[in-house]
C-alpha cells in the first residue's frame, strides 16, 4: 500500500462502543490499513469479531489501487456473509500510476468477482492534486463510471474539495443507478442537489466533529432510503475518541449520534441503513 493511504496509522484503536440493539453495516473501510497482514489473517479476523460484538456485522471492503483492490477482493471471499469489495483506483492513485490504462486493466478484471459489489473508491480530490494532474484524475472518474454501468454495480465516490466538478461529470455522463458519496463533505445546498439526483450519502464520524455543523444539518435533509453509514477506518474515529485508531466497531456510536441529529430511533435507523447497505451492494451471503 501507498504512503498516501498508510499515513500516521500507529494509534490505538478507540474503545469498543456498547452494541446497537439491531445488526447493522459499515459501507465503507479499510481492514488492511488497521491490521497492516493478510486478508485471511487472524488480525483481521479479530477486527471483523470486534465490530460484530457491536452488531455491526456486515462490512464493505473498499479499494483504492489495483494491488491493495485485489486484497479486497480476497478479504471478501475469506469472509463470506460478512465482508464485501470495492474496487478502483483513488483519485490521488490515477495522476501517478505509471501505466493507467494497465491499472484499469486489472481493476476491470477484479470486477468480475462475485463477491466485488462496487466501483471505488474513485472520483476527484483536488486537495493535494495539482492542476496539471487533474485531467488524468477526470479521465480516471469516467472511465470508473463508465466501468460501473457496464458491470451494473454501485459507484463508490472521494469527493475532496471537488464538489462542481464532481456533479458536473456525473451530469455529463450520466451516473450510475446506485451511486454513493462516501463520507459525504458537502453542505446542505450540495446535499439537495443529490438527493434530488437520487444519489446516496454516506456519513462518517466527521459528523460528530464540533466543527462540522454544516454536515449534520445535510444530514437532517437525506431520505432514509438515500442514507448510509460508514467509519472510513483507520481514519476518522468519531467524537469522543477522535485521533484514536478508527475501526469498523465504531459505526455504534456514529449511528447513535446520527439518530440524535435526526431525532430518530437508534433501532430503526440502524435497520434502515442495513436495508439501504443490502439493496444496494446486494446479499452479504
Amino acid at each position: 500500500m501507498t504512503d498516501r493511504h498508510n499515513r500516521d496509522i500507529d494509534r490505538q484503536p478507540a474503545p469498543l462502543p456498547e452494541p446497537l440493539p439491531v445488526p447493522t453495516v459499515d459501507a465503507h473501510a479499510h481492514i488492511e490499513i488497521v491490521t497492516n497482514d493478510a486478508p485471511d489473517s487472524d488480525a483481521v479476523r479479530q477486527v471483523l469479531d470486534d465490530a460484530k460484538s457491536v452488531n455491526v456485522d456486515r462490512i464493505v471492503q473498499v479499494g483504492y489501487s489495483a494491488e491493495q483492490s485485489q486484497w479486497c477482493v480476497d478479504m471478501a471471499n475469506a469472509f463470506p456473509g460478512r465482508v464485501l469489495a470495492a474496487v478502483a483506483l483513488h483519485p490521488n492513485e490515477a495522476p501517478v500510476v505509471p501505466d493507467l490504462e494497465a491499472d484499469w486493466a486489472i481493476i476491470e478484471k477484479l470486477a468480475q468477482d462475485p463477491r466485488v459489489r462496487a466501483i471505488g473508491e474513485t472520483g476527484l480530490d483536488y486537495f493535494r492534486t495539482e492542476p496539471a494532474l487533474r485531467k488524468r484524475q477526470q479521465d480516471s472518474f469516467k472511465w470508473h463510471i463508465d466501468l460501473a454501468k457496464r458491470t451494473n454495480k454501485a459507484l463508490v465516490i472521494h469527493d475532496r474539495d471537488s464538489h462542481d466538478d464532481v456533479l458536473s461529470i456525473l451530469l455529463e455522463v450520466g451516473a450510475p443507478e446506485k451511486t454513493v458519496f462516501h463520507c459525504f463533505s458537502g453542505d446542505v445546498e450540495m446535499a439537495k442537489i443529490c438527493i434530488d439526483r437520487g444519489y446516496i450519502l454516506s456519513f462518517a464520524g466527521t459528523m460528530t466533529f464540533k466543527n462540522a455543523p454544516a454536515l449534520r444539518d445535510a444530514l437532517k435533509l437525506v431520505p432514509h432510503d438515500q442514507l448510509l453509514v460508514e467509519t472510513d477506518s483507520p481514519f476518522l474515529a468519531p467524537m469522543p475518541h477522535r485521533g484514536a485508531l478508527n475501526t469498523p466497531a465504531q459505526i455504534a456510536n456514529i449511528v447513535r449520534a446520527m439518530a440524535v441529529e435526526r431525532n430518530e430511533d437508534v433501532a430503526e435507523l440502524a435497520t434502515a441503513l442495513s436495508v439501504n447497505a443490502e439493496r444496494i451492494f446486494g446479499s452479504f451471503a
